[in-house]
């Protein structure tokens, strides 16, 4: 059973970090790109960053360029999400997803992806 679970949410100061993971069971993470993806309430699932599988080569959104970074640890199966200079409208509900058959939407277009986490609680505010 393909399962993907994150954790590392949690309240935040501006200006702060917090590392999410993602960690996968029922499959290999690196056999498939992962995203990480937010969302607010009452909009649209917003694409973050991106891993790929192939070469290990990444994207960003451009609001997160600079301050997020993306990793995979493979012993471990897991994805994290550094997230550094933590802003206040970073303030979402963090979910990872695994790109497993193929899309014609882009890397960082939810549509694109297949499996999903639960999501955890990210909040920036002093």
């Amino acid at each position: 059973q393909v399962q993907l679970v994150e954790s590392g949410g949690g309240l935040v100061q501006p200006g702060g970090s917090l590392r999410l993971s993602c960690v996968a069971s029922g499959f290999t993470l690196d056999d498939y790109p992962i995203g990480w993806f937010r969302q607010v309430p009452g909009k649209e699932r917003e694409g973050v960053s991106c891993i790929r599988s192939s070469d290990g080569s990444t994207n960003y959104a451009d609001s997160v360029k600079g301050r997020f970074t993306i990793a995979r640890d493979n012993a471990k199966n897991t994805v994290y999400l550094q997230m550094n200079s933590l802003i206040p409208e970073g303030t979402a509900v963090y979910y990872c997803a695994a790109l497993v058959y193929s899309s014609d939407y882009g890397p960082l277009a939810h549509e694109s992806y297949d499996y999903w986490g639960q999501g955890t609680q990210v909040t920036v505010s002093s």
